[in-house]
């Protein structure tokens, strides 16, 4: 056991709590910030202390920071559906923008060095060209994209004039559960893809909606870089053992396999994985959705020395079920 300890913001969430695994099987301790309105006290590991707060309220983590004597923050916390930024903005600005300014204020006072972000390849918008570099233009277009945006420059600026250093991570399509059952996606009314197929499969819903079938792809609907979360936990990971080693160097970085699946190929996986076939209903494409968002991943491997070991779409989808079945054993 290390004697430094991590806060986790968000670590009752899905990718947060994935997070929390990956730093306490290495051996970090790690402490838990969740006001817990989408998170769940049960999706903690025990090895993990939690603290009921929100992210903004500067006692309540300055205290955590003290008492714990945190050296580094993972920042989950915030809020992720992509459509309901569009209709309420400023709960985005709020929650993602706002609340992450109190947070980078309380790091810096306490003297944490080093910071680790939950970004996202929102940021980029419609991109010019695919696969997706870190130096792509960003334009985001919508409030999710833009208040994460808004969070990377200021931990860019602070991190200037301050002896801070951060890892902004760009996740592409997260999916998929802990290999060991341990955790995964349990917030209800979840838009992910994966998550929305696996409901489908197990009898939470009675179809999949295929939005759009004319992109400009092999064929026609539209594709993504899905990511196993546990491969996208020990990045995290890696990224805070960077950190450590580089205290003078900060750093952006995708976080992605570099490889698309499609809406299509996606549903056949899972009618694979269950020998059941999930009904599709074909509709419009939404506002803005490009044809394809792939992550090029080579400035992480460059700079890390992670690896993908989940990197396998049946995989991918296999574990997702595992969990979905689960969930319904615990009643949830």
């Amino acid at each position: 056991m290390r004697n430094d300890t991590v806060l986790v913001t968000g670590g009752a969430g899905y990718i947060g709590s994935h997070a929390v695994l990956a730093l306490l099987d290495a051996g970090w301790r790690v402490v838990v910030v969740d006001n817990l309105i989408t998170g769940f006290n049960w999706a903690v590991d025990s090895r993990a202390t939690l603290v009921v707060a929100n992210i903004d309220d500067a006692d309540a983590v300055r205290g955590a920071i003290r008492t714990h004597g945190v050296t580094a923050v993972m920042h989950f916390a915030g809020s992720v559906v992509v459509p309901e930024s569009v209709s309420d903005p400023l709960k985005y600005y709020r929650n993602n923008t706002a609340a992450s300014r109190s947070l980078i204020e309380s790091v810096v006072a306490e003297g944490v060095r080093h910071f680790i972000f939950s970004s996202t390849a929102a940021t980029y918008g419609i991109p010019e060209q695919v696969p997706i570099r870190e130096d792509s233009p960003k334009a985001p277009i919508n409030p999710y994209g833009m208040s994460k945006l808004m969070t990377e420059i200021m931990l860019k600026d602070v991190a200037a004039a301050h002896p801070l250093n951060y890892c902004a991570l760009r996740y592409f399509n997260v999916a998929g559960a802990d290999p060991q059952g341990r955790s995964g996606q349990s917030t209800a009314g979840a838009t992910h893809l994966i998550k929305v197929a696996v409901e489908a499969a197990t009898g939470k819903r009675s179809h999949v909606s295929v939005f759009g079938t004319d992109f400009a792809t092999p064929d026609g609907t539209g594709v993504r870089d899905y990511i196993h979360v546990s491969d996208l936990a020990a990045a995290h990971v890696d990224a805070l053992d960077l950190l450590i080693a580089r205290p003078d160097e900060s750093h952006t970085l995708n976080c992605g396999y570099g490889r698309g699946f499609s809406v299509l190929e996606v549903l056949d996986a899972v009618d694979r994985e269950t020998n059941v076939t999930i009904e599709r209903k074909l509709e419009g494409r939404r506002a803005g959705d490009p044809d394809a968002l792939v992550a090029d991943n080579s400035a992480i491997l460059a700079a890390l020395p992670w690896r993908p070991k989940h990197a396998d779409l049946n995989g991918i989808v296999r574990d997702a079920l595992a969990w979905e079945r689960k969930l319904a054993e615990m009643g949830r």
